[in-house]
């Protein structure tokens, strides 16, 4: 059942009108005190407001928000770019919103896009191991007035969206390295909280296991270059004497963290591969630029973002699929002579 105004009023104490003036953009503004009680209210029971709810059930607004986690990151940029090929020439309009990792301004951004009465959202990276109850508060009471949600990563039970099998990938990347003849592993396995980087890691770690191997140290950190490079100089200046006797393989959690860990192993002093080989996961289009031409998962990022806005053009069909990578070895994980 549609939540009313009217359900807001009673749930705050008010009267119609007040809750009115707070939640409609009248000029006549209630106390602070009265209007968060509203505010409260409104978010505890889903409500929309009217004109909100009325131009989804109505019509189509031809905007579509996208909330990625840093921009920057060119791994949330080629995404966004596919959904823009994927909406084509539909149109539709796409709207950026960034969290930089924080989930309160995930929320804002939902928040945002639902003002402006945006006809899908699709939210794009890595969920926390436990759901944020105000999120998913949002995005149901989103959805049961006519808006579209999907989500790239680990899609949300309620919503369709792209899942990335990262546990299989890394499993099948750790397979090629041992084919390939190393030996001797670090996992920077960035931020344990997140599903992405849990889900690589543990993947990973599950392939040596099962090999007879397993990682002479895993280390956690920020899930970004800066963590990367943090991490891998921690693991460097603390590493055993014999570790430096044999070509150490470092698994990363992605890319970005790939090229922060080169960074720390190039401050050291150290060649990659020759001294530490390195992997990243993800392939994204930086590595283009890189010597050496460094060893990943390749997962197609661009045309997870075209599935996603060809999911938007479907008008509400809910689908999910699920991408795996493909693990692609170059000059970066090259094995040196002296340890074949």
């Amino acid at each position: 059942m549609a939540i009313r105004l009217t359900d807001v009023a009673n749930e705050a104490g008010v009267s119609l009108a007040t809750a009115s003036r707070v939640l409609n953009g009248s000029a006549r503004k209630p106390a602070a005190e009265i209007s968060d009680r509203v505010r409260a209210a409104a978010e505890k029971l889903g409500y929309f407001p009217n004109a909100q709810a009325q131009a989804l059930a109505r019509a189509s607004t031809k905007l579509v928000g996208l909330v990625v986690r840093d921009i920057a990151d060119p791994y949330f940029s080629t995404i966004a770019r596919g959904v823009q090929r994927g909406l084509g020439d539909s149109g539709t309009q796409l709207l950026l919103a960034s969290t930089d990792s924080e989930p309160e301004r995930e929320i804002e951004a939902v928040r945002s896009f639902m003002s402006q009465r945006t006809d899908a959202i699709i939210l794009s990276g890595s969920r926390g191991l436990s759901e944020d109850a105000g999120l998913l508060r949002l995005i149901g009471s989103y959805q049961e007035n006519g808006g579209q949600v999907i989500v790239i990563g680990q899609p949300m039970a309620s919503t369709g969206g792209i899942q990335i099998d990262n546990e299989t990938t890394s499993e099948n990347l750790a397979e090629e390295l041992i084919k390939a003849g190393h030996r001797t592993f670090v996992v920077l396995a960035g931020d344990e909280n997140l599903l992405t980087s849990r889900h690589r890691s543990q993947g990973f770690l599950a392939k040596l296991k099962r090999t007879g191997l397993s990682a002479v140290e895993v280390v956690h950190g920020a899930f970004s270059r800066e963590g990367a490079y943090m991490a891998m100089s921690d693991y460097l200046r603390g590493r055993k004497s014999e570790d430096g006797e044999q070509q150490v393989c470092v698994f990363c959690v992605s890319d970005v963290m790939a090229l922060g860990a080169i960074r720390a192993i190039r401050e050291s002093g150290l060649r990659v591969p020759e001294d530490v080989a390195v992997v990243g996961f993800d392939d994204i289009p930086t590595l283009e630029d890189v010597t050496p031409a460094v060893s990943t998962a390749r997962l197609p990022l661009e045309e997870i973002g075209r599935w996603a806005g060809e999911m938007v053009l479907s008008h509400g069909e809910t689908r999910k699929m699920v991408v795996a990578g493909t693990p692609v070895l170059r000059e970066s994980t090259r094995l040196h002579a002296g340890n074949r």
